[in-house]
């Protein structure tokens, strides 16, 4: 009976942020704007990390990443939802839908632990700068970078393959703008407790373990900047940590608060809020947040548009 019901299902459709006609008009132009926006100032960070040979250590390697992986995750989830802006009828098929979802699961599960990546070698950078240059050298930063895709991708199968295996045998309304864990389980008729087993204790597991990765190293950091005795000193490595604590806290907030709590049936507007805040705006801000905080990146960025500038002229 369950295959039968499942088969039923070869597409969703996508409610999408809000069912307002008047409101839908806006809110293409903003995503539109955020979009583009997002994509310009990710792909400038990773053109001025690129020429500029300053930047060419793990920190920037590690953000131009970061980039990359905002660039992608924008692009998974927002031309589906400014195309169903526009349109009248705002299906996905099944397919389309768990490719969909395994690919902001990879996208999300990387930026989690390049986040903890970024984390450790900051704390190597600080507590142990004399060993900086041997420990986080360009072909170690290669293999974990290429490491936590692989991971990542296998990781998100798991997902998707129990996903692919569940009946949906009522409504296909999905109450989001994208294909998601939660709204697609409440759409399911069949047994989802395996499905939830996994997010809560793998989910759990590398989740946490990455956060504490992250709590650890600056735990060292901040004792480490707080035993040093030159005010600027202090001031240059909290400011050098500053912008990447500012991005773990929003990332992880937003990321908690979606797929590890209770679920509850009413919740759809602040899920769907949420979301807009980790898929949307924070790869928006991620760029100005690196730019405008590291004085570096800053020299770096002039230096780029200048050279731009004066090539045009």
């Amino acid at each position: 009976m369950d295959m039968v019901n499942q088969t039923l299902v070869n597409e969703f459709i996508l409610l999408g942020l809000s069912s307002i006609p008047e409101v839908k008009g806006l809110f293409f132009i903003i995503f539109l704007l955020t979009y583009v926006s997002t994509l310009a100032g990710n792909i400038l960070i990773i053109t001025v990390i690129h020429l500029d040979a300053n930047l060419h250590t793990a920190m920037y390697y590690f953000i131009s990443n970061l980039s990359f992986l905002d660039c992608c995750l924008s692009t998974v989830t927002v031309p589906k939802m400014l195309a169903n802006l526009l349109a009248e009828k705002k299906t996905i098929s099944f397919s389309s839908c768990m490719i969909q979802l395994h690919f902001f699961i990879s996208l999300v599960s990387i930026e989690c632990f390049l986040l903890a990546a970024m984390a450790y070698d900051r704390y190597i950078a600080i507590c142990h700068p004399l060993h900086y240059s041997s420990i986080m050298d360009q072909r170690a930063c290669s293999w974990l970078a290429a490491g936590l895709w692989v991971f990542a991708h296998i990781y998100s199968s798991v997902h998707v393959i129990l996903m692919s295996r569940l009946s949906f045998c009522s409504s296909k309304e999905i109450q989001h703008f994208f294909c998601d864990i939660p709204p697609l389980l409440k759409l399911s008729c069949s047994d989802t407790f395996i499905n939830i087993l996994v997010i809560f204790t793998l989910g759990g597991f590398f989740g946490f373990g990455a956060l504490l990765t992250k709590i650890v190293s600056y735990t060292f950091i901040i004792t480490t900047i707080l035993s040093i005795k030159s005010t600027e000193g202090r001031s240059k490595a909290f400011s050098t940590c500053a912008s990447h604590l500012t991005v773990v806290m929003i990332f992880y907030a937003s990321l908690l608060f979606t797929y590890l709590r209770p679920t509850t049936n009413n919740a759809y507007y602040i899920d769907k809020f949420v979301s807009v805040v980790y898929t949307i705006l924070t790869p928006l801000v991620n760029p100005m947040i690196y730019s405008l905080r590291n004085t570096e990146m800053k020299k770096a960025v002039k230096k780029t548009i200048g050279r731009k500038e004066s090539n045009i002229m």
